[in-house]
């Protein structure tokens, strides 16, 4: 997985129970917390501060680390996903750790108002009701929504107006894409919970606490036994819940590697669900008694009444000793090629189209960085289409201890976005995706990935490129753009990150951003329209790296700013600008930030904009509200 994928789930902050999560023996003078203080400092300089304050793109900072809550913290490094860097760690010293990243964090949050609905709300099997079902609108991932569901006329956009918020309490970033279906909300956190709200006010229906994190969108299926919603958590398990009740159906570990994800927004096609499998191996690795490296990207198909996995497809062969690392470590490979995205079903051909990252160790695969076409019975990789060689990249390569970076390392060019597959007319059809190296590629997938086309965007790099996705309607592709820019500048300037390797960078306040416009059928350039300025706001990027989404006439993109603005599809041209940094007030009463645009994108349906507000990078903006818009008067 790419450094900026790396460590996207690190430290979310999960809920577990307080017995648990208690170190025995808590501290009680201010001299022992002092002490404590300071040998956890030591700790997380040793452990941590390579991917926290050292370069790792999109690893929370300091500041927003401590915005979690102690107990989430410690049962981050004691059962979650950096439990690899504190595996050797006693419960005191990962106590101290805790009480060091604490430092002066607020006192623990009120019991939250009761916020459930007072009715029941919409059937939910009301199909005149709109709807945005997973990633992307429908299994071609156009990430379009037709007229007859937005219900949003271009002209009413600017006239759009906050109508609710929702806090997700004590996390940090707001990184899951919300779905709507029969008047509901399906929303997943950082801390684990998956919530069913009403779309129209934002009320609770239920909650189901998964215990790990969820980022994935939700994916709704209807069968003989009712509604159902599919999603995958940051542990590698794929659940079934009972739509209108949370219940669970039945829950899957999809991979066993200790360090799997699941990222990408399962996908339901005739009975099966495609479960696309990442991980934060790559981020494991920045630490150089770790063997490096033996995950394996996947897509597993699961039948979707019972959670059987009917076949799983990996992009390389086992692992194998490659060797011994600098320290004397056993490394291993191949590695990596991990699925962030939502498959993409061609129903016409019975195939699965999948997007890759990078290897993680050498030998780098030729599976990586590419299309993938997998047959949709059984799994078997019909072909592959690689668009970037030899990329062999681990987190290693930007810290401060390099033991694990794979010998030439390559560029980190990761497809982080789902494929689009389009009907040029006659018969021609593309399938098209953008890539972090800023080059959108267009492939006939009818001709074994024949490349049709190729459009630079942007310049590309580890931040940079295309980000999580792109939006398609009849006539044109819309591409936004990231390439985060890192300066150095002078400790202590607003936004700065200091890194173990003895500098303090920020992001550049003017590179990267921007709106492209591609004809479907060429890649020809209609229109570029540059990111407006961040007129010298600290910590701003112009980068928009979240996912693009369009309606008839109208095109969204959230960025690092944490503006999201909405253009016009004909010209480009600015119509609507909406700054989401601030405080809310909320259904659920929870305290809640609006922050950095990043990841998902916004979702429209029944007249209503949605989008999650709250990301932590470089100083970007943490946040953890979920916002609902609608047009004023309507």
């Amino acid at each position: 997985m790419s450094s900026e994928y790396a460590v996207r789930a690190a430290l979310v902050g999960l809920q577990f129970s307080i017995g648990l999560l208690l170190a025995p023996g808590s501290v009680s003078s201010s001299s022992a917390e002092e002490a404590g203080a300071a040998a956890g400092e030591a700790l997380y300089q040793q452990r941590c501060a390579s991917c926290h304050e050292g370069g790792v793109a999109r690893a929370p900072d300091r500041n927003a680390l401590r915005q979690l809550g102690e107990q989430r913290m410690r049962f981050q490094l004691t059962y979650g996903l950096m439990s690899q860097q504190a595996r050797d760690l006693s419960r005191d010293q990962i106590g101290d750790v805790v009480h060091f990243l604490k430092g002066t964090a607020p006192a623990p949050a009120a019991e939250l108002p009761d916020s459930s609905c007072r009715d029941d709300g919409p059937k939910l099997t009301d199909a005149s009701l709109p709807r945005w079902n997973g990633w992307g609108v429908d299994v071609r991932q156009h990430r379009f929504q037709p007229a007859d569901q937005a219900r949003l006329a271009a002209e009413d956009v600017p006239r759009l107006k906050l109508k609710w918020a929702f806090g997700f309490p004590g996390d940090v970033r707001a990184s899951a894409q919300p779905t709507v279906f029969g008047g509901a909300l399906f929303v997943g956190s950082a801390g684990g919970k998956v919530y069913a709200l009403d779309a129209a006010t934002g009320c609770q229906r239920w909650v189901f606490d998964a215990g790990f994190g969820v980022r994935s969108a939700i994916t709704i299926g209807e069968d003989a036994r009712g509604l159902t919603a599919y999603f995958g958590d940051q542990r590698g398990n794929a659940y079934a819940l009972d739509a209108e009740t949370g219940k669970p159906r039945w829950t899957r570990r999809v991979e066993e590697h200790q360090a799997a994800l699941i990222t990408g927004a399962p996908v339901l096609a005739d009975g099966v669900l495609y479960v696309p499998v990442s991980s934060l191996e790559e981020a494991l690795a920045a630490d150089p008694r770790y063997g490096c490296c033996s995950f394996r990207g996947l897509i597993a198909a699961l039948d979707a009444a019972t959670g059987e996995i009917k076949w799983r497809s990996y992009i390389s062969p086992p692992a194998q000793p490659q060797g011994i690392n600098a320290i004397g470590v056993q490394q291993f490979g191949p590695a990596g090629g991990a699925i962030w995205s939502a498959p993409t079903i061609d129903g016409a051909t019975g195939t699965v189209y999948a997007m890759t990252g990078d290897s993680y160790s050498k030998p780098a695969q030729d599976t990586s960085d590419a299309f993938l076409a997998f047959d949709a019975a059984t799994g078997k990789l019909n072909w592959s289409r690689q668009m970037t060689g030899g990329d062999a990249f681990n987190v290693a390569c930007v810290s401060q201890y390099r033991a694990n970076c794979p010998e030439g390392k390559g560029p980190d060019f990761d497809f982080g976005s789902s494929a689009i597959l389009v009907d040029l007319g006659d018969g021609k059809r593309a399938l098209i995706a953008g890539q972090k190296s800023g080059v959108v590629h267009a492939l006939d997938p009818d001709h074994a990935g024949a490349i049709l086309w190729q459009r630079r965007v942007g310049q590309g790099s580890t931040l940079g490129g295309v980000q999580w996705g792109m939006a398609a309607d009849d006539e044109n592709l819309y591409v936004a753009v990231s390439d985060i820019g890192l300066v150095p500048v002078a400790p202590g300037t607003p936004g700065a990150q200091k890194t173990v390797m003895g500098g303090v960078l920020k992001m550049d306040p003017r590179q990267g951003g921007g709106l492209f416009a591609l004809k479907l059928a060429t890649g020809e350039i209609v229109w570029h329209t540059p990111h407006p300025g961040c007129n010298d706001t600290p910590g701003c990027s112009p980068a928009q790296s979240a996912a693009v989404t369009a309606i008839p006439g109208v095109v969204f993109s959230g960025g690092l700013d944490g503006h999201l603005r909405a253009y016009a599809a004909k010209s480009g041209e600015i119509i609507w600008d909406l700054d989401t940094v601030k405080d809310y007030t909320t259904v659920n009463g929870a305290a809640a930030h609006g922050g950095s645009l990043d990841g998902p994108g916004a979702v429209v349906a029944g007249g209503m904009l949605y989008v999650n507000s709250g990301y932590t990078n470089y100083g970007s903006v943490p946040g953890n509200v979920l916002l609902a818009f609608s047009v004023e008067g309507k």
